[in-house]
């Protein structure tokens, strides 16, 4: 059995002892999710084992069950998330996304990063600084997050890039060399297209910052934008359809995937 497969088996099981202890209590899916701090929907897709209890879920929903403890001691067997606080849900989402449009301005993003590139990223998380073991734990997540390239069904995956993420040498000029190398390779395959938004532009819609499209069975469009201090989701409209409208503007103004993926090699050759 491979390691995602036991891991959603544990979440299982976790998910049918929390119904159990909750039904047991005669606490509804809406009381806890009040105790716990989670909405009701999140509540159910634990008990369902569709996503990992996070935070203080645990230790919060033993002691409002009376579980004495049972819970704390399965929660043990549950795989630990490396990401941050505010990234998990995200992560849920980008998990089910049928389509992905990513614009960045400042660093290649986590979905196209090397493994070189992506441990100098977080060797530059200063405040608070990160120890080895963590740097590496959240490197190793990092990586896993992009099967969502490659996986069945293929999700349409976009991305516009700054021209300043191609030179800013994270690592060293060789990391990036093999971070540029990286990106183009991606580029390549069928259901990714990357551009590049030149520097000399002299109009552009992304100025008020990066930003993730999302689209899912459940839910047609979705937003995530992400900032010093957390992230977010914008879910409503006329909101979110403004964030993709201004996508589709800045693929209007970024060059073409092929004049990008030039652009791209000039710069690493130049490296």
């Amino acid at each position: 059995m491979h390691t995602g497969e036991r891991s959603a088996g544990t979440q299982r099981m976790f998910g049918s002892l929390l119904r159990f202890h909750r039904e047991r209590a005669g606490i509804s899916q809406d009381a806890l999710a009040q105790r716990v701090g989670f909405s009701k929907s999140q509540v159910a897709m634990v008990e369902r084992g569709e996503r990992p209890p996070k935070g203080d879920f645990v230790p919060v929903a033993d002691e409002a069950l009376g579980a004495q403890g049972a819970l704390l001691a399965a929660a043990k067997e549950l795989r630990v998330s490396h990401l941050p606080a505010w990234t998990e849900e995200y992560a849920e989402e980008e998990k089910r996304a049928t389509a992905l449009h990513t614009y960045a301005n400042h660093v290649i993003p986590g979905l196209l990063q090397t493994e070189a590139y992506a441990r100098a990223v977080f060797n530059c998380n200063y405040c608070p600084p990160l120890d080895d073991e963590e740097i590496e734990a959240q490197v190793t997540t990092r990586l896993e997050r992009q099967n969502l390239l490659t996986r069945r069904p293929l999700p349409v995956v976009g991305f516009v890039l700054e021209q300043a993420t191609l030179t800013r040498p994270l690592g060293g000029p060789a990391v990036l060399k093999g971070q540029l190398q990286h990106v183009i390779d991606v580029g390549r395959l069928r259901n990714v297209e990357i551009q590049v938004m030149p520097h000399d532009r002299r109009s552009h819609a992304g100025l008020a910052g990066p930003m993730i499209l999302l689209e899912t069975t459940e839910r047609p469009q979705l937003a995530y934008v992400e900032g010093q201090n957390g992230g977010y989701f914008v879910r409503e409209q006329p909101d979110v359809g403004r964030l993709f409208g201004k996508y589709g503007i800045l693929r209007a103004q970024a060059l073409t995937p092929e004049e990008s993926a030039a652009l791209i090699e000039q710069v690493a050759q130049g490296l």
